[in-house]
């Protein structure tokens, strides 16, 4: 979450600089209000409560000497009354303040271009051209279901819609996906491979930005002695993992790529990839984390955005890179690029993965601290976090992207021995 002391002196500044993101954030003035207002009467507790202990000293004197204390008592009998009014009164100020914080997002960087929606991104690159069939090409959910690899009734019968269920050389292509990322991302990219939990709590949820922005559209679970949520993305869990902590410096970067199957109920895009598996309820991710000083987060930014694209050059998809402009920015990102790989039968690119930096935004509300030296203050780290990638996407571009006329589907050289056949059909 943002500082309060950066509202406190930059105010109108902040406020301008996160309408960008096609929001009104003019609420902020009534934060710092609050604020300073929440400051005064700690004040005015501080005194009470020096004047209370002043007064005990002096009864304290008198009663030694046998001298009536009575109207010293008097004029003390309403402090403690009123020190607990106004605590309750600082109390619910400072959950108000607590509350805009956190439903505030991050500050853009200064090179996140300004825009209104998707269509004000911009491309940075590109890798491959569009793949040209001699057919007209087939969507994956076709060429799953007529090779029995990918089963949509069975799954709404045992869930409902949005689900899958992957058969055979479907489940086969899955995991080979899944064990080939976190292969790529460990031994070539020196990341540290973690399996967190699929259960995070409401702390954890607060701490990485999902809430209280996104709870609706997250999964709560039922039971338990907790308040328990169903993981949205490797992210949460991973980071939480040095939830109040300090980090040494010389330990930095701390990489990781987190495997995990994420839930999210995607209560906000209804009538949008309605069939196949592009947008599902639950599907698995390897995720990547960074936490990193301020000294060096956007050139690991640009490090971790090379290490996503391995995973589609070493595929041999075709996908381009663009830069999120800020109507576009995800709630806790201060930037963000996207990468889209070529999907043939909807003939664009759709995205695949996101690297972000959240700078010391996600470190704040999590409080995840950075030491120099014994000597130094303690600052807090920078987090970013990327697809390394979304697995079920990937399956679909692979299916789309290699298949052929005869509706077979052609394995990608370095997925055959994770898979031991060259081809489904």
């Amino acid at each position: 979450m943002l500082d309060i002391k950066l509202l406190r002196e930059n105010l109108e500044e902040v406020i301008k600089r996160l309408n960008t993101r096609n929001g009104d954030f003019s609420y902020l003035r009534e934060t710092v209000f609050n604020d300073e207002k929440r400051r005064e009467l700690i004040t005015e507790v501080e005194k009470m409560k020096k004047t209370r202990n002043e007064k005990s000293k002096e009864i304290g004197v008198l009663k030694r000497n046998k001298q009536d204390v009575s109207e010293i008592l008097k004029s003390v009998a309403n402090i403690g009354e009123d020190i607990a009014k106004f605590d309750k009164e600082i109390k619910l100020l400072e959950d108000k303040i607590n509350y805009s914080l956190m439903s505030t997002p991050n500050l853009l960087h200064e090179s996140v271009p300004i825009g209104k929606d998707e269509n004000d991104n911009v491309e940075i690159k590109r890798y491959l051209e569009p793949t040209k069939f001699t057919f007209t090409p087939k969507a994956h959910y076709e060429l799953g279901e007529k090779l029995n690899i990918l089963d949509f009734e069975r799954a709404a019968k045992v869930t409902g819609s949005r689900f899958v269920i992957c058969k055979g050389l479907g489940a086969r292509l899955e995991l080979a996906l899944i064990k080939f990322m976190m292969d790529l991302h460990a031994n070539k990219h020196g990341y540290v491979e973690i399996i967190p939990p699929y259960i995070v709590s409401r702390e954890s949820m607060l701490a990485t930005g999902q809430l209280p922005k996104f709870e609706n559209d997250s999964y709560k679970v039922i039971g338990g002695d907790s308040e328990w949520f169903l993981n949205p993305t490797a992210e949460v869990p991973t980071i939480n993992m040095y939830r109040d902590e300090v980090l040494d410096i010389k330990e930095l970067p701390i990489k990781h790529c987190s495997y995990t199957t994420a839930f999210r109920s995607e209560s906000g895009s209804a009538g949008k990839d309605t069939r196949g598996i592009i947008r599902l309820h639950q599907f698995n991710k390897v995720e990547l984390i960074k936490l990193t000083s301020s000294d060096d987060s956007y050139e690991e930014l640009e490090k971790m955005l090379v290490d996503s694209e391995a995973v589609l050059k070493t595929l041999n998809l075709p996908y381009r890179v663009v830069s999120l402009c800020s109507g576009d920015m995800g709630f806790g990102m201060a930037k963000t690029y996207d990468i889209e790989v070529w999907i043939p039968s909807q003939n664009t690119y759709r995205e695949i993965g996101s690297i972000s930096n959240s700078e010391d935004y996600q470190a704040r509300r999590a409080n995840i601290k950075v030491r120099r030296s014994k000597d130094d203050k303690l600052e807090l780290a920078h987090i970013l976090n990327g697809s390394g990638l979304a697995v079920g996407r990937t399956m679909v571009a692979i299916m789309e992207n290699y298949q052929q006329e005869d509706g077979s589907i052609l394995i990608p050289e370095v997925l055959k021995p994770y898979m031991g056949v060259d081809v489904i059909k």
